[in-house]
């Protein structure tokens, strides 16, 4: 047997190849925001909004203040149709929003309800605004001169109470026979109305004013 070492293997080192670069993804494609008239496949929307009978001379009044912020600065198309005795809004070709017939529907809405322009305006600068309704017998069933009483409590002295929820609450009330309708933001609309109901269901404004007192404390520090 030989006792020599066995020859050592020489391994042959091929260069490797570079390996194919593998293909960049493409650029991501650049839309624009589509048009109002492009969301509906072209179709014009509309909006309706009735003219209750005492609301007609307000709204000859101020037709100009309503009809400059929705024409010119939401882009809706507004007129009045005089023998339907609606108030009609319709999108156009260059409305940027489809969100923004609805609003204006619902500025005009507050205005019929009894808002005036500047309070009911807010709709249309803010989101998070909204119109809450009720009546006073959706809380308590009342008649006569207990239903004049709980309208009475509800408005105050040439309107004081009224005055005080709508500065603590930061929202604003109108109060039109037994119908209560309220504008503001969701936290504030229910502050005001368990006040108001409160106050139809015979609390003294007082314990109203000072429970108040104490809630827009709370609101100050939360802010």
């Amino acid at each position: 047997m030989s006792t020599e070492a066995p020859a050592t293997m020489e391994i042959e080192t091929l260069p490797s190849e570079p390996k194919p670069k593998s293909n960049p993804l493409p650029p991501k494609p650049k839309f624009e925001p589509l048009k109002a008239h492009e969301m509906s496949d072209g179709r014009v929307q509309f909006r309706k909004v009735s003219v209750p009978p005492h609301r007609y001379s307000p709204l000859k009044k101020y037709w100009m203040d309503i009809y400059t912020p929705v024409y010119e600065q939401m882009k809706i198309d507004i007129r009045m149709n005089l023998k339907a005795r609606k108030v009609e809004l319709k999108t156009r070709q260059d409305t940027p929003d489809i969100s923004n017939l609805q609003k204006c529907a619902d500025f005009v809405q507050a205005f019929m309800l009894g808002f005036d322009v500047p309070d009911a305006i807010a709709l249309l600068r803010l989101d998070e605004l909204y119109v809450e309704s009720f009546e006073i017998k959706d809380v308590k069933t009342l008649r006569g001169e207990h239903l004049s009483r709980a309208i009475g409590r509800l408005s105050g002295k040439g309107g004081k109470t009224k005055f005080a929820i709508e500065n603590a609450t930061k929202t604003r009330i109108v109060i039109a026979d037994t119908k209560i309708h309220i504008l503001g933001s969701f936290a504030n609309i229910k502050i005001a109305r368990d006040s108001l109901c409160s106050l139809i269901l015979g609390s003294p404004a007082g314990k109203v004013y000072s429970k108040l007192r104490q809630v827009s404390a709370r609101l100050a520090e939360r802010f």
